[in-house]
Order: C-alpha cells, then sequence, then structure tokens
C-alpha cells in the first residue's frame, strides 16, 4: 500500500473492448484482462444483454434444495464442453474455492471408499492454485506462501516441467518428457498415501508465465490411473481458449478427474468457479444421509444467477462465432510482433502457447543470471506502459500479454511497441 504514496491507484469510469477509461479521459489497453477473467471486451453487449434479462426474472436463490433456470443450463453446458466423462458440476464462488472443493472431494472420495490414509496431495514446484489456505498449500511460489507456512497442510512438491530450464538444443517435449521421471517416481513412492496430483496445465501462470509441452499431461493421466491417483486440472487461468483449445487438457487428449474453472467463465463480469467431476467420484458420496457420507461444503452465493447467465452467454459466444480460430490468427500476429524481443539483450526467453505470450528480463542474456527482485524492474514496465496507455503488469522479471480475444492487429503492435520501450526503459541502469 505504501507504493501508492508515489503510484496513485487509477479510478476507472468506463471500459469498452479493450479499452479502459479514467475520470480523466486516459485511455489505457487492457492487455492482460484485468487479472486473465475479461475474454470478449468489457461492456460485452451480449453478455450485458444477457444479464440484464436475468435481472428481470431472477437475481439469486438458495441453491440447497432449490435450483433454478441458468444453473441447470450453465451444468448441462459445462458437461457438454469440458473433455469427456466430467458429468457432474459443483458450484461455487472463485478460483480459490474452486480448489478447495476438488482438494476436500478427493480426500473425502478416498475416506468414504475406506482409504483415509490417502490424506497427502502432490503438486508441482513454481505452482500457484489460489490464496485461501488449502489452495495456498498446494501452491509453490514462495512470495504468496512463505508467511502463511505454519499455517498449511504438508504436500510433496515435484519438480516442475517448466521449459525454462531446457537445455540447449532441447525440445519443449524431450524436457517434459525428461522431467516426468521424477512425477513418477514420486507416485510410485507415495501413491499409497495420496489423494490426488494438482496441476495448471501446459502454463504455470502466476509463476511467471511458465511453460510445458502436453506430453507431460498424458503422462501423468496415465500415471495417475496407475498407480491409483486423482489428476486435479487447474484450469482457472488457462480455460476457456487462453492456450488454442477451449480447454489446456484437449492438447493431451486427456480427461482429469476434477478439473476447476472460473475467471473467463463469466467472460469476466461476476464471480463464479465450477468444478467438474465425474460419475464415479459422485457415486462414492450418493448414500442415506445416516451414512454421513456426503459432501458438505456450501457458499452463499453457489450457482447465482446472474453469474450462470453471464457465464451461459460467455459460452454462447464460442458456439456461435469462430472464436478459436479467430485466436489463432491474433496468436499468429502476436508472435510476429514480439519477434524482436528474441534479439534483446537483456531477454532470456520469449515464450507462448495460444493467446499468452512472456517476455523473461535478465540482467545477463548468455548466462541467464536474474535481475535482483529488490530492483523491480517489472514495476518500471509497468509505470512507463501506463503512461503510454497500455495496462501492463508484469510477474516479477516478467512481462506477459494476456488480452482479450476481441483485440485488433493494431492495438497487438500498440501492446507489443509499448512492451519494447517500456523494457528499453526499464533495463537502463
Amino acid at each position: 500500500m505504501k507504493d501508492h504514496e508515489q503510484l496513485p491507484l487509477i479510478p476507472i469510469r468506463s471500459g469498452r473492448g479493450v479499452w479502459l477509461e479514467d475520470f480523466d479521459g486516459k485511455r489505457y489497453l487492457d492487455a492482460i484482462s484485468s487479472w486473465w477473467v475479461n475474454l470478449f471486451g468489457h461492456c460485452n453487449p451480449v453478455i450485458n444483454q444477457a444479464i440484464k434479462a436475468q435481472l428481470d426474472t431472477l437475481e439469486h436463490v438458495i441453491l440447497a434444495g432449490f435450483s433454478h433456470e441458468a444453473a441447470v443450463e450453465l451444468a448441462e453446458k459445462l458437461v457438454e464442453i469440458t473433455p469427456p466423462d466430467l458429468n457432474k458440476c459443483f458450484y461455487a464462488d472463485n478460483g480459490s474455492s474452486a480448489i478447495e472443493i476438488a482438494l476436500k472431494m478427493s480426500f473425502h472420495y478416498w475416506r468414504n471408499l475406506g482409504q483415509s490414509q490417502k490424506n497427502q496431495f502432490i503438486t508441482l514446484e513454481n505452482s500457484y492454485h489460489g490464496e485461501t489456505l488449502g489452495a495456498l498449500a498446494v501452491g509453490n511460489v514462495s512470495l504468496y506462501k512463505e508467511t502463511y507456512a505454519p499455517l498449511l497442510m504438508d504436500v510433496i512438491n515435484v519438480p516442475s516441467p517448466d521449459c525454462y530450464h531446457r537445455e540447449s538444443g532441447e525440445s519443449w517435449e524431450d524436457y517434459s518428457i525428461r522431467r516426468f521421471a521424477d512425477m513418477e517416481q514420486t507416485l510410485a513412492r507415495y501413491a499409497d498415501s495420496v489423494c490426488a496430483v494438482i496441476v495448471e496445465p501446459l502454463v504455470q501462470c502466476a509463476g511467471s508465465m511458465r511453460m510445458y509441452h502436453p506430453v507431460y499431461l498424458k503422462l501423468l493421466r496415465e500415471a495417475c490411473d496407475k498407480y491409483g491417483v486423482h489428476m486435479i486440472a487447474d484450469e482457472i487461468a488457462v480455460g476457456f481458449g487462453r492456450t488454442g483449445t477451449l480447454f489446456a487438457c484437449e492438447q493431451a487428449s486427456i480427461s482429469p478427474d476434477f478439473i476447476c474453472l472460473s475467471k473467463g467463465l463469466t467472460g469476466g463480469y461476476l464471480p463464479l468457479s465450477a468444478v467438474l467431476t465425474t460419475d464415479t467420484v459422485y457415486r462414492a458420496f450418493y448414500d442415506d444421509y445416516q451414512n454421513l457420507t456426503a459432501f458438505l461444503h456450501s457458499h452463499s452465493y453457489t450457482g447465482n444467477a446472474l453469474g450462470c447467465r453471464a457465464a451461459l452467454a460467455t459460452i454462447g459466444l464460442f458456439q456461435r462465432q469462430d472464436v478459436l480460430g479467430d485466436n489463432r490468427q491474433l496468436a499468429a500476429i502476436m508472435t510476429k510482433a514480439c519477434e524482436r524481443f528474441n534479439g534483446h539483450p537483456n531477454v532470456a526467453e520469449v515464450r507462448q502457447t495460444g493467446m499468452i505470450v512472456a517476455i523473461e528480463l535478465v540482467k545477463n542474456k548468455q548466462t541467464r543470471e536474474a535481475y535482483p527482485w529488490q530492483q523491480r524492474r517489472g514495476l518500471k514496465v509497468y509505470q512507463y506502459a501506463l503512461g503510454r496507455g497500455v495496462l501492463l503488469r508484469p510477474l516479477g522479471n516478467v512481462i506477459y500479454f494476456m488480452p482479450p480475444y476481441v483485440i485488433t492487429e493494431q492495438e497487438i503492435q500498440l501492446m507489443a511497441e509499448v512492451a519494447w520501450q517500456g523494457i528499453q526503459h526499464a533495463v537502463q541502469d
């Protein structure tokens, strides 16, 4: 908060498409989709209208013993569009809550099957799954986690397949396969006590936008089946087209046991999340009340009608338009716009998965020596870009683009140019 003595908050008056406007009339290109939530632009007329229509019918009702049209329609739609066999839907309010639900449900499943010794989770190094205590525990970014370590359950950490660390000349696929050996060994050793493995498919977003090859997910699905462990896919940030397919798991042709969705689920309009799971998991809880096997977990705004209607409108846009095809063209434009960053003396790597591009700043390109975090080079890029009308929000020394899907080629060029100039400004000693 002390930063804001020199860096005042920017009150936003309105938004339209990729642009935000403050009360002085200055505009900012939202290059990060307002923390990765906005898919089809601010004040999208289709989503606006869906919410307005819902307002005249029902705003919210308790989802315990009651239901409503939008919640039912959305559950059916999510079952339709997610990977196969994810036939049951559990609603919550936000991404962290979705992770908590998946963790609890996996543990409770094994308990209901008489395997209460399965009470641990395996997670990847550099992962991030949210900031409530369970979600924080299965994350591995020390900036968020270290302070609260005494409050958190112990988990088993496995080296990440993060391809930034691959050898010179080694492909993403080969490196991801090589790193999977660590996961295989860990599962072989701990399977009897492990409920689930949780991963962010393809991109570890809050972990500096580090990326890996889909083959890792394929190998993980096979190993989880082999060792009798659940696979939880945290697609909160990478779902709904961010990686080039509607869901990242599709690129490995696999279905997890749990998929967690939020952020883009409502197009960036309202807080809503969903956990989808299998009939097998559902049946472990389906019993007479007296047996006390029910999954007792609830949120006041579970299945909120306005949020569900926004989500249905968002999914409708995917189904009525060739969003993924259009995104492939936009992704190619982003690739070309970022080519020159590869030759910058302080850029170690430019990496891309679908509509996500990351540029890693370093002090020394040859050795990949990082800038000390205390120098806050990324903050300098942020400040410079705001002055030029672009909202970037670097993760440490990683500048990234994750724009709404309605961005134009001209706006991509502006975004890249301002980032280039911001980096030039930030690396000056």
